[in-house]
């Protein structure tokens, strides 16, 4: 009996679908509309077809028609909705495999659904049930916990996705930016080289030729030098071999011809600030507009000085310094290896005139007022480099100034100083 309920069903379901389906798509009916000749088809199925045969003819009949929006058939709609859910509702029943009974209940301790003989057999003798729509319910809501949580998830990873495609894209952007960038730099440094190259070489020639130009003044002072002592050593010869008589007579110029005297300082244009103007004979220098100059080794920086172009490791040595009227100056010796980029902290021997007052510096004590309150136009500086003395006084009244002591162990210039922060520099140092 079971067996032909089946089939009798299965029978009635296939003649109802038979009346329920569209004749266009042969699917049940989905919005279905009447025409005027009472048949009726999907409304989306409907307008295909005009669209594609270009005219309003009903696809069963051929006959017009006089409506471009037909009416939707509210009762076949109803009929169609309550075919299907009955249909899923027979599709969606499931029987028990070993007993072919509909599975209506649900065994909490195997997790499995079941039907009302497995209730009682030995299988699931003493375990806990539930209705099965009750248990698809709790399973169901579960599932539907852990799918919202999945979802989430999902969306995160879909973010993160475009944020990652925007990266991905935003780095090749850069890179080709980045890439016509060091382009552009690189083609701008080869040619700031290229210019550096020109004028660098140009300054190198220009300090060749003012070096050069400087060498050939010294030679030509030397030369002169040579020739007058050269006179002064004849004549002083020429003496010696005079008779006792003429020699006494003519003894005191002798000796005011052969005593040495000191020599003007010849200043080195290479170690010069480049706020200091030298003379064209490189013996007097003076304040004045800050020139563009090479920014060699020997050259300060900081400190408005300037060397003299000899310096010594032996031997005793004297020089005249004319400061006449300035206001600020200083004047010393200081050791070659002194780093003459920024201040000057040690290595310098020297005095200087500053608000009026006289201070003395050397690195073994710190600024001191010096006694001096006269004027001095012109200073002597004596250097006695084996003896470890240097001392300076005012060669027109013969006056001692002050003396320091010192072991030199390596080679002293002379060193005209000019503060930054403190020199005025009104007039010139010679």
């Amino acid at each position: 009996r079971d067996t032909d309920s089946k089939t009798f069903d299965q029978i009635h379901l296939q003649t109802k679908l038979t009346d329920l389906c569209c004749p266009v798509c042969q699917e049940v009916f989905r919005d279905p509309v009447v025409l005027s000749c009472s048949h009726s088809f999907c409304k989306d199925c409907l307008r295909r077809w005009w669209r594609e045969k270009q005219t309003q003819d009903c696809p069963v009949c051929k006959r017009r028609s006089s409506r471009e929006d037909p009416p939707v058939s509210l009762v076949l709609k109803k009929l169609c909705e309550s075919f299907l859910q009955e249909r899923d509702q027979r599709s969606s029943e499931a029987l028990c495999s070993l007993h072919s009974e509909k599975l209506r209940l649900f065994c909490l301790d195997h997790q499995q659904p079941v039907c009302v003989i497995c209730l009682h057999s030995v299988t699931h003798k003493n375990h806990s049930f539930s209705p099965i729509d009750e248990a698809a319910e709790q399973h169901k809501k579960e599932l539907q916990e852990t799918l919202e949580s999945l979802k989430k998830k999902l969306k995160s990873l879909e973010k993160v996705k475009v944020k990652f495609d925007q990266t991905a894209e935003h780095i090749k952007v850069q890179a080709r930016h980045t890439e016509r960038q060091i382009k552009e730099q690189f083609k701008k440094l080869h040619q700031f080289l290229e210019e550096e190259e020109e004028a660098r070489m140009a300054a190198l020639r220009e300090e060749e030729e003012q070096k050069s130009q400087m060498m050939k003044e010294k030679m030509e002072a030397l030369s002169r030098e040579i020739a007058a002592l050269s006179h002064t050593v004849r004549a002083t010869e020429d003496e010696l071999r005079a008779e006792d008589v003429s020699f006494l007579n003519n003894y005191k110029a002798a000796v005011e011809r052969v005593q040495q005297r000191p020599l003007p300082v010849v200043l080195d244009p290479n170690t010069a600030h480049p706020g200091l103007i030298l003379s064209e004979d490189l013996t007097s220098v003076s304040e004045g507009e800050e020139q563009q100059l090479p920014d060699n080794p020997e050259r300060f920086d900081y400190c408005w000085s300037v060397l003299g172009s000899e310096g010594f490791n032996s031997g005793t040595h004297s020089w005249d310094v004319e400061v006449g009227d300035s206001t600020v100056w200083g004047l010393g010796v200081l050791a070659e290896s002194v780093q003459r980029k920024g201040d000057i902290q040690s290595g310098l021997w020297g005095i200087w005139l500053y608000k009026g007052n006289y201070f003395e510096l050397s690195p073994s004590s710190p600024v001191t007022v010096l006694s001096e309150q006269k004027k001095l136009q012109r200073i002597r500086v004596n250097l006695d480099w084996n003896r470890g003395k240097l001392s300076f006084s005012d060669p027109d009244t013969n006056t001692h100034i002050h003396t320091f002591t010192h072991t030199f162990t390596e080679k002293m210039g002379k060193v005209r100083e000019f503060n930054l922060f403190i020199c005025t520099c009104p007039n010139k140092i010679h």
